[in-house]
């Protein structure tokens, strides 16, 4: 049902209160009003935002998308609210313009003044140039900026990251290559023994037995027991006694290589019976060169395994080579970002995975959402200052994948609380952030999956909870940006 409005009836309104007896009625000519029954809708999101409302008398409610549900985000009946095609005005390629942001329901009877969307963008720009000026350059200038903060955002994290994956693979190379350096003059060592069983210098008969006793130290290094440092001390101690007996000199400098190698006074005894006493030092020479290049060979494999986990988990976590969207674990994203942050954790973090490794796959935009754990990992990290537990936690909620990330840190005000996913918005000091890691995190799980986070908080134990649903994103479910009515 529709009805005109009187010139009367707009001087009312405290939107249109200032304008003169022409443009009165210019909106008269080109507005209606239109009436609604309680509990119908009048506009929904996503559809082509073809008209500016007026609210005349009765309530609206206003609500988003958002997790894959409809959030009410505002309800008024304050007479002269506003909402709908309320960017019009803007020009023709800005999406906000171009569909409705919002969903708009009648609560009760409700009566609307009804501008179409290109006689009020043609109207607002005529009218106000000026202020069509102002708020175009703060429409785009915002947009821009916020573009440009994000992309530095981005780089900061990148460099941040690149620093800790450094100094990551840094340890395990520097390893790799002191231990390839020991290792060459073990076998540079070997060789001279070669050269003496060569000259005679050592019975043939000797050898197989030296052989077979080279062939079981190398089985005992690989079962070699973790030791604690008295533990070692000791088993050094009685080692090199049993040498310092048998005639060997220098026990001290092989009593470590051997008690490394797992090889203790009994082995010794056993491997000494076996050999004539006149072989006996070069028979544990033999075994100590033997043991020390089994080790150094497995500190290269241990040190060349990490450097290639870390580039492994570097290509999961920046998804290089992968398609956009794909079906993935969720906690090889974890894993890897984990990895990824490993020297900015530091020794004062310690780290609790709480896994259901029972969750299926996720259909979801993985590069993303690893900015996402990124972005949470890093404020918790800040806010124990370093020194705290961080827990990270998966389990299924309905529909939805949960991803959990807590800390024990002081805890978000609540003041504070209400504002940490609004775009520039920060805690930290100048310069060192921007506002947006947590706004991004927002639009990569709302927008972009039509999940949510929520986060709960007191001293010592805070909870950011990402709900990720597992049916995949559909386009067009949500929009960027956001509606509301104004007052």
């Amino acid at each position: 049902m529709t009805e005109n409005l009187t010139v009367d009836d707009l001087r009312g309104l405290f939107l249109f209160e200032h304008l003169s007896e022409e443009q009165l009625a210019w909106l008269v000519a080109h507005g209606q009003v239109e009436t609604h029954a309680a509990g119908s809708q009048v506009l929904r999101e996503g559809q082509p935002a073809t008209c500016f409302f007026v609210l005349l008398d009765g309530t609206v409610a206003l609500s988003r998308v958002i997790g894959g549900q409809r959030v009410e985000t505002n309800r008024t009946d304050h007479r002269g609210a506003y909402f709908g095609a309320t960017q019009a005005y803007l020009g023709s390629d800005v999406e906000a313009r171009t569909v409705y942001q919002m969903t708009a329901d009648a609560v009760t009877d409700v009566r609307l003044y009804q501008l179409p969307a290109h006689d009020f963008g043609a109207m607002f720009r005529s009218w106000f140039p000026m202020a069509m000026h102002l708020l175009e350059g703060l429409f785009f200038g915002m947009r821009n900026t916020e573009r440009i903060v994000s992309q530095r955002e981005r780089l900061l994290a990148l460099g941040s990251l690149s620093a800790g994956l450094t100094h990551e693979l840094n340890n395990p190379a520097a390893a790799a290559v002191r231990a390839t350096g020991a290792l060459r003059e073990r076998v540079a060592g070997m060789r001279h023994k070669l050269a003496l069983l060569a000259s005679g210098s050592i019975d043939p008969a000797t050898l197989p037995v030296l052989v077979e006793l080279q062939e079981s130290a190398v089985e005992q290094v690989a079962k070699a027991p973790k030791l604690g440092p008295m533990e070692t001390a000791d088993l050094e101690d009685e080692v090199a006694d049993w040498l310092d007996a048998h005639g060997v000199s220098g026990g001290w400098d092989l009593a470590p290589v051997l008690v490394a190698g797992g090889l203790d006074v009994e082995w010794l005894d056993r491997a000494a019976a076996l050999c004539p006493q006149t072989a006996t030092e070069a028979a544990v020479r033999w075994l100590a060169y033997t043991v020390e290049t089994e080790t150094l060979m497995n500190e290269i494999e241990d040190a060349t395994t990490r450097v290639s986990t870390l580039v492994g988990a570097a290509k999961q976590y920046s998804q290089v080579d992968r398609a956009p969207f794909q079906v993935v674990d969720v906690h090889e994203l974890l894993d890897s970002t984990l990895v990824m942050l490993g020297g900015k954790l530091g020794d004062g973090v310690r780290v609790v995975k709480n896994y259901d490794r029972g969750l299926p796959p996720l259909p979801a935009y993985p590069a993303e959402l690893n900015q996402v754990w990124t972005n949470l990992v890093d404020n918790a990290v800040a806010a124990m200052d370093g020194d705290g537990t961080l827990t990270v936690r998966t389990y299924r909620a309905g529909e939805d994948v949960v991803v959990e990330v807590g800390d024990t840190g002081a805890g978000i005000p609540d003041e504070v609380k209400r504002r940490i996913f609004e775009p520039f918005f920060t805690t930290k000091a100048v310069g060192e952030g921007t506002g947006l890691g947590l706004d991004i995190s927002w639009r990569i799980v709302v927008d972009r999956h039509h999940g949510d986070i929520r986060v709960v908080s007191e001293p010592g134990d805070t909870r950011f909870r990402v709900h990720l649903p597992l049916a995949p994103p559909s386009a067009g479910l949500a929009q960027d940006g956001a509606g509301g009515a104004g007052q």
